[in-house]
């Protein structure tokens, strides 16, 4: 077999051995879910009203277009966590030791994770994005073009918060340090533009939202699921994701590949 072939199939394996993790332990996984589908619903039925009303007078069915978007970012980095407590798991309970004794790719380990964080983003989006629909979520101006470039979008975030997050695994001594440090992939969505527009910002406060990654992402997102404009987001949006793409291979490769202490 060439080393491609090698790659490819240590690589689907590695991606099993994730996915069956998921499935005989799923507790974690639902547990980042439920908090975008709790965060949804109470944003949606108990502050809904108040929010749209300070959003120039919008009902509560404007306030759930204009949510969503920042609900299915929040479900991306919430689901990532699990990555690095995943990650971070199997570098302190000697899996990954012996992994490195054995004739495999070795960066098939990672690749394994990444592909298997990012199918579970994408089904968990999925499953948010249902939940919305069933609470009144349309997107009746969007083209089958927008839908396809927004899931598209949604799997690049995905990547590149996975790469981050596998980095923050491999640096923490244990699952508890590695939830904590993926923190800020779920505080961060909330100080964007996910529930309120930047524009009702304190002045000092809008630079913080404004230059962050989720924020160019989320309003990519709500144009194009909404059949709206995009501006200059979209570029800045791609640009993120490329740029925490290659940070985060760079940090999980270089810090794989250390020698064990």
């Amino acid at each position: 077999m060439s080393a491609l072939s090698l790659a490819a199939r240590d690589s689907s394996t590695m991606l099993r051995r994730n996915l069956l993790h998921a499935r005989r332990y799923p507790s974690l996984t639902l547990n980042l879910l439920l908090t975008p589908v709790v965060m949804l619903l109470l944003f949606v039925y108990v502050f809904g009203d108040v929010m749209s009303a300070g959003m120039g007078g919008a009902d509560r069915a404007a306030y759930i277009a204009y949510v969503v978007p920042g609900i299915l970012m929040m479900t991306v980095g919430g689901t990532v966590v699990g990555t690095a407590v995943s990650v971070s798991n199997d570098m302190t309970e000697g899996i990954i030791a012996r992994f490195r004794t054995m004739a495999i790719h070795r960066p098939s380990i990672l690749v394994g994770h990444v592909a298997g964080s990012v199918l579970q983003c994408l089904m968990s989006v999925l499953l948010v994005g249902a939940v919305a629909v069933a609470i009144g979520f349309r997107s009746t101006d969007a083209t089958a073009l927008e839908w396809l470039a927004a899931f598209g979008l949604t799997a690049l975030i995905a990547l590149a918060l996975t790469w981050i997050a596998v980095g923050m695994g491999l640096v923490s001594p244990n699952a508890e340090a590695a939830s904590n440090n993926a923190l800020p992939l779920v505080v961060l969505p909330l100080i964007s533009s996910a529930f309120v527009p930047i524009d009702s910002m304190p002045g000092w406060f809008r630079p913080i939202a404004e230059y962050q990654p989720f924020t160019p992402a989320i309003e990519t997102l709500r144009g194009l699921l909404l059949g709206t404009g995009i501006g200059h987001n979209g570029w800045l949006a791609l640009a993120w994701c490329a740029g925490l793409t290659v940070l985060g291979y760079v940090w999980s490769k270089a810090r794989f590949d250390r020698d064990p202490s």
